[in-house]
């Protein structure tokens, strides 16, 4: 997840320079579409299809593996947060030495 707000971020820095520069060379009426279309196309775009590749890749983990159900795991980020490492589909942190159940609250 770090991966993708990071090149977000990267692509930002790059769009909001080039947008200022193009503003001298477009119409005001244009600039704003341009702007717009630029800004989902470059920034938008590509942080949504990465963040669904994200969750296709590690859907396996997230729904139905010993780390879902721990107090440790962070789903956000897919990391046991007691080791500091991404559990797989084959691979446990603590290979379930460390697991305690997430705590959950019932309504009466």
């Amino acid at each position: 997840m770090g991966e993708i707000i990071f090149w977000t971020i990267v692509r930002i820095v790059f769009v909001i320079p080039a947008m200022w520069v193009l503003q001298g060379y477009i119409d005001f009426n244009f600039w704003w579409l341009v702007n717009v279309l630029v800004t989902y196309g470059v920034i938008i775009h590509p942080a949504v299809v990465h963040y669904r590749l994200f969750v296709e890749k590690n859907k396996s983990v997230i729904e139905s593996s010993l780390c879902s159900t721990c107090i440790h795991f962070d789903e956000s980020a897919v990391l046991c947060m007691k080791y500091d490492k991404h559990p797989t589909a084959i691979y446990l942190p603590c290979e379930g030495t460390a697991w305690e159940p997430r705590k959950t609250s019932f309504k009466k």
